[in-house]
């Protein structure tokens, strides 16, 4: 039986990082200040706290029917070729013989996988709804190995603290080269049953405007934590050495790291 967050539950997490939330609302320039930087880090480390204080690492988000699935899907983040490396559409039209996610950092055995790699792994399959920091949702279903599964393949060392996501697009691609989106993860959130690396969406394969071949879906936080086009995870004990030091691309601008819902 699946289990659910009843409303009134999620509701007290939302009002516990309101003041965050209104905060990030689109206002870079409010996020670099450091006075406001302070209060957002003060309001995610509360909202962070809510959330675990009141939800148990096993509690699963709301999942959904086939019928409930959005019609259309709004795709977040990069969506096109624009923001991909050179020959990255060819590398998708050929079959993605040369594609491999990489795993590496703490872990017993680095590992190269292919999707044909992945895909022999056993798959969860979910249809869930996506929350994004700009105010819209959609409900789809995806269909991957836990996320638990690949990383126990590696092996964590005893160090390992964080999962983080490195990715093929440049979000936005104004620096060639050197801005490259990436994404974060406690290990709470890496081996909860429904965080998976999805290779397909609602029934084929993951298109691109969704980050083809491989993208990740955390269902208990928003959008922006759900890396696209992911092509390495390092597994890795802090998140200080890792560009801005906040452990992703918008943090990194002001946004929280830690968003659940």
């Amino acid at each position: 039986m699946k289990r659910t967050v009843p409303v009134s539950r999620r509701s007290l997490l939302v009002g516990i990082g309101s003041t965050g939330a209104l905060l990030l609302a689109g206002c870079d320039r409010l996020s670099r200040a450091p006075a406001a930087r302070e209060i957002l880090a003060s309001s995610e480390r509360l909202t962070q706290l809510g959330q675990r204080a009141f939800l148990s690492e096993a509690v699963m988000a709301r999942e959904y029917t086939a019928g409930e699935i959005s019609k259309v899907f709004r795709a977040n983040g990069s969506s096109d070729a624009s923001s991909l490396p050179p020959g990255y559409l060819e590398m998708l039209e050929a079959g993605l013989a040369r594609w491999r996610l990489r795993i590496d950092g703490l872990v017993h055995r680095p590992l190269q996988l292919s999707l044909a790699q992945l895909r022999a792994l056993p798959a969860r399959a979910q249809i869930t709804r996506h929350d994004c920091v700009e105010g819209w949702s959609c409900i789809g279903g995806w269909r991957g190995p836990a996320l638990g599964v690949v990383l126990n393949l590696a092996g964590l060392l005893p160090e390992a603290r964080f999962v983080v996501f490195h990715c093929a697009d440049e979000y936005p691609r104004f620096v060639d080269g050197k801005n490259w989106y990436y994404e974060s993860i406690d290990l709470i959130d890496a081996f909860h049953p429904q965080t998976i690396l999805a290779y397909e969406m609602n029934g084929a394969p993951l298109p691109l405007a969704h980050g083809a071949p491989l993208r990740l879906r955390v269902e208990r936080q928003l959008g922006y934590k759900m890396a696209k086009f992911i092509n390495r995870i390092e597994v890795v004990s802090s998140l200080d050495h890792l560009r801005g030091g906040r452990g992703g691309y918008w943090e990194d601008l002001g946004y929280e790291w830690y968003v659940g819902i």
